[in-house]
């Protein structure tokens, strides 16, 4: 039986994506097959499918790097025809046709068994946005960090990795500080469990090579000027995460708040995260770094048919949170 699946293709140099049906045999190959019930649209998705980054490694490519469902037929038996399962990064979507259809198949070693805790709907409205979000903070406190230490900036707060950061950290204890560009979504941002919210200017980010110590770390998803202020400011011990590029891919710092005040940059890399701490990592979401109000970060829920606008809104940053896609 045939299902609707949103397909990137490549001539020439265009890369389009559109809707189409397609069978179980034209699916990559692998050991476990899925039916996907919910899905989420993530930055890295509609930078691929409107070809504005290099994301695919083969053409045509199902797009979407993640999913939930329920499986309907495994070579491996480690998992069970009917249970609950999930898949995030591991080249899904990019080397491996992703979770934006309703039915996908990979390779077993990428399946993570749903945790207890959590459900389709929301593993999710958590997706890789909420996974990379947990993965960040895991690697601060793996790097000592505490809430004792003081204040954590999450920039780009109001964003899908944003959002959950904020609320995870201030569900472990943290003092918040959001850093958004858009003052409509403060309040949203404080019911998260931001403790203050400000835009970069509100910031003020000093310029010379060490500044005063004000925070005690970052989680940032700009980069550029906005993460070289923030690297001048943290204090001792202090540790940025560094997850994304909305602003620029570049930045400028010198080693002085790196030797002068043990600050340590931690790169996040949710597509190649070993397994063994990927299934750490979701175990930790469906217990304590769960958000108590997963749906206030869904910004909109669309079904598979309807998806195509949501990147470009995505790419404009019209949107806010998760958008969460019903595969059924």
């Amino acid at each position: 039986m045939s299902f609707l699946v949103c397909r990137v293709h490549r001539e020439d140099k265009s890369i389009y994506h559109q809707l189409e049906m397609m069978d179980e045999q034209q699916l990559s190959a692998g050991d476990v097959l899925i039916r996907i019930e919910y899905s989420g649209i993530n930055f890295k998705d509609a930078l691929g499918v409107t070809g504005k980054g290099k994301i695919y490694k083969l053409f045509p490519v199902n797009a979407g790097i993640d999913c939930a469902g329920i499986v309907e037929s495994s070579s491996d038996t480690r998992f069970e025809i009917g249970e609950k399962v999930l898949v995030n990064g591991c080249g899904l979507g990019e080397i491996q046709d992703g979770g934006l259809a309703q039915k996908v198949r990979v390779p077993a070693d990428w399946v993570i068994k749903i945790p207890e805790g959590l459900t389709s709907r929301t593993a999710m409205i958590l997706g890789t946005a909420g996974f990379t979000a947990a993965l960040a903070i895991d690697r601060m406190e793996q790097n000592d960090q505490t809430p004792e230490q003081g204040a954590i900036v999450v920039t780009g707060a109001s964003g899908g990795v944003g959002s959950f950061a904020v609320s995870m950290l201030s569900r472990l204890g943290y003092e918040v500080i959001a850093v958004s560009g858009r003052d409509e979504h403060s309040d949203y941002l404080k019911n998260m469990g931001a403790s203050k919210v400000v835009n970069m200017q509100q910031l003020a980010l000093g310029t010379r090579p060490l500044e005063e110590a004000r925070f005690a770390g970052a989680i940032d998803n700009v980069g550029g000027e906005l993460l070289s202020g923030l690297i001048r400011h943290t204090g001792l011990w202090g540790n940025i995460a560094c997850i994304g590029m909305a602003a620029d891919a570049n930045y400028q710092t010198t080693v002085f708040p790196l030797i002068l005040r043990g600050v340590s940059l931690l790169g996040i890399s949710s597509t190649n995260c070993p397994m063994p701490k990927r299934e750490r990592i979701w175990q930790r979401i469906g217990k304590e770094l769960l958000p108590n109000n997963t749906e206030l970060i869904v910004s909109q829920e669309v079904c598979l048919a309807d998806i195509s606008p949501c990147f470009y809104d995505i790419l404009a940053r019209r949107h806010r949170g998760r958008i969460l896609v019903n595969c059924e």
